[in-house]
């Protein structure tokens, strides 16, 4: 599997084609039509805001997460996003870098529309240094990375359908990331997995 270093320090690496075809195509239609999509809203500035996308927390049963205020109990994994993830720890193996994920965070986005504010990935269930590995079906689309003390300027980095993206040690710490809205149509789900700590 062919991968370019975003980042040598903190790493971020991206991985494509994860899959093939037409494995990755078929997921991404298993995907949309077989899960529970929710549109929780999240309270900001003491008022309430359904997200600007839908999610679905999934994971082992002690997996529970807070986010923006709110606990989010984790579904039961599907079949096939279990299988995926057991696909991820064996490319990242590949690699020399172990992992164990035990949850993963779906964000479904209908269209360019749809978005992730700026945020890191660094709440205390993840521990010091988080490994998160990002799995991208459907419409290519930029996530857009900023340093947190503005040492260099902002980039992009463009998810194809089917790449992983690899945000290791250190990248929570040291930079934030948004999916920002934009005029490209078409389907995408992400996947994020991750490892909440016991």
């Amino acid at each position: 599997m062919p991968t370019e270093t975003l980042l040598p320090d903190p790493p971020l690496w991206l991985t494509t084609p994860l899959l093939g075809e037409p494995v990755a195509t078929r997921l991404l239609a298993i995907l949309d039509a077989e899960l529970s999509w929710q549109r929780p809203s999240l309270r900001l500035y003491g008022r309430e805001h359904p997200i600007p996308r839908c999610q679905v927390w999934m994971g082992d049963p002690e997996a529970c997460y807070r986010y923006s205020g709110r606990d989010f109990l984790p579904e039961p994994w599907h079949p096939a996003v279990a299988e995926l993830r057991d696909l991820v720890i064996i490319a990242l193996a590949m690699t020399g870098t172990e992992c164990h994920f035990n949850s993963v965070l779906l964000n479904r986005y209908a269209g360019g529309e749809e978005r992730m504010g700026w945020h890191s990935d660094d709440e205390p269930e993840l521990g010091q240094d988080p490994l998160i590995a990002a799995v991208s079906l459907g419409a290519e689309r930029p996530l857009r990375f900023r340093w947190k003390d503005r040492r260099a300027p902002a980039f992009n980095a463009w998810l194809p359908h089917d790449s992983l993206l690899v945000m290791g040690p250190g990248t929570q710490e040291r930079l934030q990331h948004a999916l920002l809205p934009r005029r490209i149509p078409g389907l995408r789900i992400s996947l994020t997995f991750r490892r909440v700590q016991g």
